[in-house]
């Protein structure tokens, strides 16, 4: 053995078989090396996707915001590109007609050593026509936000009308376009406050359009619930001797109250009580109004009424009509006019005692022309018996609720009831 190793064939062979086993097994840690850098992979998610069309007269839908990637090929490859992102995706539309396609997303600035995956790869698109139209705004408000006894008298947007731009489509389907306002629970002024404008089909869904202007000022108009009532005059009280109450009016016809809507709903007329008794010549009163109970204003608080009296001398026979009539004036007797009992307890009845039959004559004085025109339906006769708490005899001053501008005269200026338990 030792004979055959020292020759030199031996050895010459023995190196050759070395060096081929040494040179396979280096080339084959280069393939594996190479195979190992050649297949890393990586996924980018969210890549911006680009679309080309002519927007100033077209609109696209269907094309996604962006799409996820995924990128095969060596690994120093995969990391620049997943660093640097300067490559671009996009879908070019600008030869296609309007109407419906199923495109492909492109690439570009991409290596070609790079096996590249879109999800998704193709995407349908609709290119539509695109369209601008004015529309009225139309402003709304949660009524539950107003405090008690408030209401919307109206609301004003400025400006009234928006330009609404976008798919012809899109645009045809609009039903609703609307701005809110709120604010704290409790509103009890008027107010104004900006508000976005929302633009709806007639499902209430949000519509995806350009709004110009997208904001709005509304202006509200709250007002607290009101109801305009005449006032009616009512005489209290008993002339002095000698004193002939010839008229009793105010030129404030009305007044508005403010409050609960029931509580307004319960008032017909704002009477106001007139003491005739201290009168001695003519002249203006000022009265307060009586505020009713639950009402929390009055359009006015006080009003003036003027009061003509005649002056009687004792030794003269009283007229028959409040005022001695002129040329132009004429005199009408209206006869039997009833006389209402107001304010009576229910638990209380009542029976006339005098006039024994409860009605009362009443001698009207006025121009030609306003006399023709009046009935007896137009003198509102009573007595005030409110205050009444027994049983018994009980006399009462007469009121007369009479038009304006005429003179009148009772036959009685007081009656006499018996009240009785009911």
């Amino acid at each position: 053995m030792d004979k055959l190793m020292d020759r030199p064939w031996f050895l010459r062979f023995t190196a050759l078989a070395l060096a081929i086993i040494l040179f396979f097994s280096v080339q084959a840690d280069d393939e594996t090396n190479s195979s190992t850098i050649g297949d890393t992979q990586d996924i980018l998610r969210d890549v911006p996707v680009e679309v080309f069309f002519d927007n100033e007269n077209l609109v696209v839908t269907g094309v996604p915001k962006t799409v996820n990637m995924s990128i095969d090929g060596p690994s120093n490859l995969v990391q620049s590109t997943k660093l640097l992102k300067d490559f671009t995706l996009k879908v070019d539309l600008t030869s296609l007609p309007m109407g419906r396609h199923t495109v492909k997303i492109q690439t570009e600035n991409l290596s070609d050593k790079l096996d590249v995956r879109l999800d998704p790869s193709t995407v349908d698109v609709f290119i539509e026509e695109k369209i601008s139209k004015q529309f009225k705004v139309d402003p709304e408000l949660n009524e539950r936000l107003l405090a008690e006894d408030f209401y919307v008298g109206k609301m004003e947007v400025e400006p009234s009308t928006i330009q609404v731009t976008g798919a012809k489509s899109v645009v045809e389907s609009i039903s609703f376009v609307k701005v809110s306002v709120t604010g704290e629970p409790g509103i009890n002024k008027s107010f104004e406050r900006k508000g976005r404008v929302r633009v709806l089909d007639r499902d209430l869904n949000k519509l995806n359009v350009t709004i110009e202007p997208e904001e709005v000022t509304v202006k509200v108009e709250v007002k607290e619930n009101s109801k305009e009532v005449p006032i009616v005059l009512r005489e209290r009280g008993v002339p002095g001797e000698n004193i002939v109450i010839d008229s009793v009016f105010t030129d404030t016809k009305t007044v508005t109250l403010f409050g609960p809507q029931k509580t307004l709903e319960d008032i017909d007329e704002l009477r106001v009580d007139v003491d005739i008794s201290k009168m001695k010549e003519s002249g203006t009163v000022e009265l307060n109004l009586p505020k009713p109970k639950g009402v929390s204003k009055l359009s006015v608080d006080k009003i003036k009424v003027n009061i003509s009296v005649t002056i009687m001398n004792g030794e003269d026979p009283p007229p028959d009509v409040s005022i001695t009539p002129t040329e132009e004036d004429v005199t009408k007797e209206f006869k039997n006019i009833p006389v209402a009992v107001k304010g009576l307890d229910e638990k209380y009845s009542s029976t006339f005692l005098k006039p024994s039959d409860g009605v009362v004559d009443v001698t009207v004085t006025a121009k030609e022309d306003v006399i023709n025109s009046l009935d007896a339906s137009d003198f509102d006769i009573s007595i005030d018996a409110s205050g009444t708490d027994e049983e018994g005899e009980h006399a009462y001053p007469i009121s007369v609720v009479a038009p304006d501008n005429v003179a009148w005269k009772l036959s009685d200026n007081e009656v006499t009831l018996e009240i009785k338990l009911a």
